[in-house]
């Protein structure tokens, strides 16, 4: 019985020695595959080209023409078919507001009536004196409208016939006339150009005072956006140049836009420069906020990269049978997101997404991107 004992003692013992050589020996393995296992390497194809450097800046649209309403003579203003309210449209030369002003009139009336009095008065000197004039001023007067607007006095033909009507007070009688005239127009405000109503200060009924802002009238299909670019790169901006825009919050929506002028004048206190873009674009609204991608200059045997990617402010990850190498790049712009630099040549490999404790000399496997 003892010697049974003690012969499986023994065996226990040389079984967990073998046991325990078998879990060592597992776990080396374990490790060894643990050391084998590689990191990815995201890696692109270096092609160097030419690059269209832009930048991006914001600014508000102002429409191109516009103009501010204002009163040059006084009236109640008089009720139209179509309003003067913001909003409405107004073909260029339809009338906008019309003021009444009887007295005024009549006395305009009263002054054409003074002329028409004046040149009958001389008929009958000039079928005697100057026939050939009287011809032309008879006819004149035959078409002379007190309702119509007046008309061009005839030319006279010689110094005599001159001197003749001018004594008679016909010329300044005829100024004044036109004057009055003149002044009586503009009891109708027309519409300078097709447009909107933006802003209205007075409706029907109202009385309308000299020197009085009536509204605001623009042109909806033109408008203008001021960007500011700094002083370094304006000289790269051309005039012509073609700009794309879109609005910050709908950023799949663009408009094509023009570079119409650049200010001479650097602001003192920003140090930059107003240029003026162009659009043309019925959706657009006076008023809106957009941003602008203005080509400044192009930039050859050069690549982008993400920002993200440089190390140590101007190195780049680049993989060569299969190690991780630093190489110094040459960074030529920086954009919002990426960077336009060169330094490295073509078909190289560079690290296109960043990899987690990156180190020289590092062994990856490859992931080509493209």
């Amino acid at each position: 019985m003892r010697q049974i004992t003690i012969v499986l003692g023994i065996i226990i013992f040389v079984g967990s020695i073998f046991g325990a050589q078998e879990i060592i020996s597992s776990k080396k393995s374990f490790k060894s595959r643990e050391i084998k296992a590689l990191p990815f390497a995201s890696v692109s194809t270096v092609e160097n080209r030419t690059i269209s450097v832009s930048i991006r800046e914001q600014g508000r649209l102002i429409a191109k023409k516009r103009t501010n309403l204002y009163a040059e003579v006084q009236g109640i203003m008089k009720v139209r078919s179509k309003e003067f309210k913001i909003g409405v449209a107004f073909k260029k030369g339809e009338i906008m507001i019309e003021m009444a002003n009887d007295a005024y009139y009549a006395n305009l009336q009263a002054q054409k009536s003074v002329l028409q009095n004046l040149i009958t008065s001389i008929l009958p000197d000039l079928r005697l004196d100057y026939p050939k004039a009287y011809e032309k001023w008879g006819k004149y007067l035959d078409e002379f409208e007190l309702s119509q607007p007046l008309k061009s006095l005839p030319k006279t033909s010689s110094d005599q016939e001159k001197f003749f009507i001018t004594g008679k007070n016909i010329y300044t009688t005829y100024y004044n006339t036109i004057n009055l005239e003149l002044i009586y127009q503009k009891h109708l405000i027309r519409a300078p150009f097709d447009g909107i109503l933006t802003s209205a200060a007075v409706e029907a009924g109202t009385v309308i005072r000299t020197g009085q802002l009536l509204g605001e009238f623009i042109d909806p299909s033109a408008y203008e956006m001021q960007v500011d670019i700094g002083k370094n790169i304006i000289s790269a901006i051309s005039i012509g140049a073609q700009v794309q825009v879109y609005a910050p919050d709908q950023k799949n929506q663009s408009y094509t836009g023009t570079v119409i002028r650049v200010n001479g004048k650097i602001d003192q206190e920003t140090q930059t420069v107003k240029a003026f873009i162009l659009l043309k674009e019925p959706s657009l609204k006076e008023g809106m906020y957009l941003e602008a991608i203005i080509p400044v200059q192009k930039i050859d045997h050069a690549f982008e990269v993400n920002r993200s990617l440089v190390v140590n402010q101007n190195q780049l990850f680049i993989v060569k049978d299969s190690i991780l190498t630093l190489l110094p790049i040459n960074i030529l712009h920086k954009g919002e997101k990426n960077l336009v630099v060169n330094g490295l040549t073509d078909g190289m490999l560079f690290v296109d997404r960043p990899i987690p404790n990156a180190y020289q000399g590092m062994k990856v496997a490859l992931q080509r991107t493209k």
